[in-house]
């Protein structure tokens, strides 16, 4: 039985129900970064954007906590939390989600350098690292072995859901360059990445946290027989 059967859906339910609480986090923390970053350019200049580039770094990762910790205060109906109580309670996870998500991003960079598959099965097996620790408290090491022990024989289906909201997430990505394509540059690449972020990260969230769910309910697959 595959225990993500329907998570598409279940998501696209749970994203719909708690929209504007699940953009709003999103869109603050975007809007945010972007001034931040204008400020250090304007007053620093190159200096500015290293700056500015390093806070869109930690801001990305407190986004990723702070979205776990949303979808897990509203997957019993209703969110308790508000946009600052969600921001404080993903806090204390920030460092660890920021140093595993940067291992696991050097590793799947380089597995996709060497032969491509390598770097779809470290794609696969540490997809949940980032619920594992904002949900567990796991550490940065053990994050990456509880995501490959609940993703341990459902591969397949974990692969292909992540498939599947990649290019999910490629099709609203050119829908909005379609509708931005007539203002200039510039203003064009700037709106396309809050809007983008904005409606795509909460869904992200959304299906990787339902997915730890399933997985961490799911029965322990049976060795194949030899």
């Amino acid at each position: 039985m595959n225990p993500l059967s329907g998570v598409l859906g279940e998501a696209w339910a749970l994203y719909r129900a708690h929209f504007g609480h699940l953009i709003t986090i999103a869109f603050v923390l975007y809007v945010v970064i972007a001034i931040v970053q204008a400020v250090l350019v304007g007053l620093l200049g190159g200096l500015g954007v290293v700056l500015g580039a390093i806070v869109g770094i930690i801001a990305a990762f407190l986004l990723q906590a702070a979205l776990v910790k949303a979808v897990e205060d509203v997957h019993d109906g209703r969110a308790d939390l508000s946009l600052g109580g969600t921001l404080q309670a993903a806090r204390p996870a920030i460092w660890r989600v920021a140093g595993a998500s940067i291992l696991a991003g050097i590793g799947i960079a380089i597995g996709l350098a060497l032969l491509i598959v390598p770097g779809l099965i470290l794609l696969t097996i540490w997809c949940l690292i980032v619920p594992v620790i904002v949900l567990e408290g796991a550490g940065v090491g053990a994050s990456f072995g509880r995501s490959r022990q609940l993703v341990r024989g459902y591969g397949g289906p974990v692969f292909g859901t992540i498939i599947l909201v990649f290019l999910l997430l490629i099709v609203v990505d050119l829908v909005i360059a379609l509708v931005l394509a007539v203002l200039p540059e510039t203003v064009r690449n700037a709106i396309s990445g809050i809007v983008s972020g904005t409606l795509v990260s909460p869904f992200l969230a959304v299906v990787l946290t339902l997915g730890y769910y399933r997985l961490r309910g799911a029965p322990e697959p049976r060795p194949i027989a030899t």
